[in-house]
């Protein structure tokens, strides 16, 4: 029992390292994953402290237990039975799918990447391109709000940069759980919004499977309380003006509401505006030809950046000009089914981009860039001072939100003008501007969103819509 063994040395590392991963993983792996759950824990309870809607405890989960419970779900259940037995295919292989599909949607949610890292880089950004400014009473709208609803951001889509600008406004209100794309799927920028709470949706090549998958998700995360942020839109503008909206989304969430229950859906609308969309020519290229996958070469990102940095240390304040976001008025769901008994989720699409467009905020280019297109394409610079002018009393009669520097007409041309000449969109001759050879598209784009707000483009036709009934109304 106590003779000598002789071993090679390289076996003896093995058995050495074996014995250390086994000690490892039984004895301190789990201690130090309780004490690093604990001290989680007690960050999560004094964020919630500060913020209006405190993290509900559905995000906090591990993404292998979030994945489980959606697999297994009934109604997931009940359709990988369906999907198998129309594709005749053996339900293990539907169920298969199903899981690959609940990994593909289900994020990851770090409290530390969100509020550590997304919010910084989010503020940074927001502040290297723009000067941003917030509505007045955008604070209030939110608090007045029962902290029991379920709150549901819906937005217009004018640039990648928006869900840069809306996580850093909301920060200290919640952590906002965005659906998005499949242009994000891409390594390593996948990982990095997954950590923010993310969620992918397919726009494109999704089953019958796959979009109850994603429903039985939107629902649960609605169900528990999770703040959500949506684009009906289902991708950015090419022409400026918000336009109609698609229901996947929507569909899901009215589907599963219940009137009589304790729980309210709130959606508020979120308009955002841009003196300069990063995107505009990629957008009014894809516009003219209806493409839409986008392309921007490793060269032109590289211009770009120098260029973006160049103007940093002229000191420049705002490279791109400015940036406004304005809350609409909230819309409960309770009380719009109450309110209209028999409304589809159709009427209450339109409704609420109706509200997102009321709330459109009116900036110096576009509003300059409408004064422009009104006249033709070109002025002297007193009628086109004269213009805007007329374009601001306008606006203002129809209660639109105006972010003007100095609050007047004057101010607002001097600063549009010389950001139109800069970007090569406006052309100045003598004393007046007109339209750059070339450009009619892109200053109908900027001037859209003014020109749609005081009703001078009609609205986009609803198409592909799914029209549901919402659950009746009973006396209780």
């Amino acid at each position: 029992m106590f003779q000598r063994v002789e071993l090679p040395l390289w076996l003896l590392i093995l058995i050495v390292l074996f014995a250390a991963v086994a000690f490892l993983s039984h004895f301190l792996f789990p201690s130090v994953r309780w004490f690093l759950r604990r001290r989680m824990e007690r960050a999560v309870e004094e964020l919630n402290k500060r913020l209006e809607r405190p993290i509900q405890p559905f995000k906090l989960m591990r993404r292998h237990d979030q994945i489980i419970r959606l697999v297994y779900d009934p109604e997931v259940m009940q359709a990988v039975a369906d999907y198998a037995r129309d594709e005749k295919i053996p339900r293990s292989v539907a169920f298969e799918r199903a899981r690959a599909y609940a990994r593909e949607i289900v994020p990851s949610f770090s409290t530390a990447t969100y509020f550590g890292f997304a919010i910084k880089v989010a503020r940074g950004l927001s502040r290297l391109f723009y000067e941003v400014r917030l509505g007045p009473a955008e604070a209030r709208t939110l608090r007045g709000i029962d902290p029991k609803s379920a709150v549901v951001f819906v937005m217009n889509h004018r640039s990648n940069m928006d869900y840069v600008l809306v996580t850093w406004l909301a920060a200290d209100r919640s952590a906002l759980s965005y659906a998005v794309g499949e242009w994000a799927r891409v390594w390593p920028l996948r990982a990095l919004i997954r950590a923010m709470g993310a969620y992918f949706i397919r726009r494109r090549y999704s089953s019958a499977l796959y979009r109850a998958v994603l429903a039985r998700y939107v629902q649960m995360s609605i169900a528990e309380g999770v703040t959500q942020a949506i684009f009906p839109e289902g991708g950015l503008s090419l022409n400026g003006a918000v336009g109609p909206a698609k229901k996947g989304l929507l569909h899901y969430i009215v589907r599963d509401f219940e009137v009589a229950g304790e729980q309210d859906v709130v959606f508020v609308p979120v308009a955002l505006n841009y003196d300069r969309v990063l995107e505009d020519e990629v957008l009014v290229k894809a516009g003219q030809t209806g493409d839409r996958r986008f392309r921007l070469k490793l060269t032109e990102a590289a211009g770009w950046f120098f260029w973006i940095i160049g103007q940093k240390l002229m000191r420049r304040r705002s490279t791109y000009g400015h940036a406004a976001v304005c809350y609409g008025e909230p819309l409960s769901l309770r009380q719009y089914v109450t309110g209209q008994p028999g409304a589809s989720t159709e009427t209450l699409a339109a409704d609420l981009m109706g509200r997102i467009r009321a709330a459109v905020p009116i900036l110096p280019v576009p509003l300059v860039a409408a004064a422009l297109v009104r006249a033709g394409g070109a002025l002297p610079a007193p009628d086109l001072e004269a213009g805007v002018a007329a374009l601001v009393a306008e606006a203002r009669a129809k209660g639109a939100n105006l972010h003007l520097p100095g609050a007047s007409a004057e101010g607002s041309v001097r600063f549009a003008t010389e950001a139109l000449v800069r970007h090569g969109i406006v052309l100045r001759e003598g004393d007046g501007f007109r339209i750059a050879p070339g450009q009619e598209a892109m200053l109908g784009y900027y001037a859209a969103s003014v020109l749609q707000r005081l009703g001078e483009s009609g609205e986009t036709p609803v198409t592909g819509t799914v029209s549901l009934t919402l659950p009746e109304v009973t006396e209780t």
